[in-house]
């Protein structure tokens, strides 16, 4: 499904919260009076979203779901199917999936879109009237705000911060060992605290993020050489990338890169 036209903004957070936070960003769409759908693909990443519009549903069993704001976008192993009309604004805090929920102060998740009961929806009210005046920056400045008052309660594992970001620096590559030795614990301690913190084990964000560096290139690159590609991401060959690429969008790589490009980020 194809997204209507765009107008995406992101915000990189204060040193006190980069450990926990990737970005704060917002996104602008019309979607015109009939109700449209776009397509939202699994990523590293989990994310806090606030929604304002007229609607904003999710299709699942069958139907359309009206989804409150603010929610949990956590890891997806699969795409999700969005349907909105008219304009809708969207602002997201983009999170590590091993801080999302140290961060909140919350029980761990599972994949998919989660609600949730935290002091910071009260900020819905107070988002809304400055997206209806047209202060967006505005509205990320207060988030940012929120979560640097509230942070220094809710910190994340030494251990974690470490693991994970040896993880993205090597673009998900790493086997669980390499990750193990990074962050200065045996194998069996950093897969308990991965599995404790986000709900997942380190291989499963791992093949989150290679997929997510796959997607990406795939949208940059559409002509990239598959075989290269895998090569460089660490896949066995072109076929495990290609199975493994299907398993998380429902399609081969050569038939999403001849998608129109947009941004399908919620």
């Amino acid at each position: 499904m194809q997204a209507p036209d765009i107008h995406h903004k992101e915000f990189a957070p204060p040193a006190s919260l980069q450990d926990a936070i990737s970005c704060i960003w917002y996104t602008v769409r019309d979607f015109g009076a009939l109700q449209t759908g776009f397509e939202v693909l699994p990523d590293g990443y989990a994310e806090i979203i606030f929604h304002f519009g007229d609607t904003c549903d999710m299709f699942y069993n069958g139907r359309l779901h009206p989804i409150p704001s603010p929610f949990i976008m956590g890891l997806l192993n699969q795409p999700v199917h969005i349907y909105a009309k008219n304009k809708l604004v969207v602002i997201g805090i983009r999170c590590y999936p091993w801080t999302i929920f140290d961060l909140l102060g919350l029980p761990t998740g599972q994949y998919g879109v989660q609600l949730f009961d935290h002091p910071v929806a009260a900020l819905q009210g107070t988002l809304a009237k400055l997206v209806h005046a047209e202060k967006l920056d505005e509205a990320v400045a207060l988030l940012m705000q929120y979560f640097s008052d509230t942070t220094a309660a809710n910190t994340t594992d030494a251990t974690l911060i470490k693991a994970g970001a040896a993880m993205r620096a090597a673009n998900g590559t790493l086997p669980v060992a390499q990750v193990a030795a990074a962050a200065h614990a045996t194998v069996r301690t950093l897969e308990r605290k991965f599995k404790q913190s986000s709900g997942f084990t380190v291989k499963d964000v791992s093949g989150l993020i290679r997929f997510e560096q796959v997607r990406n290139h795939l949208w940059l690159y559409p002509d990239v050489n598959i075989a290269g590609l895998a090569l460089e991401l660490g896949y066995t060959d072109q076929s495990h990338l290609s199975r493994e690429f299907k398993r998380y969008s429902h399609t081969t790589p050569a038939a999403f890169a001849k998608r129109p490009p947009d941004d399908q980020r919620l």
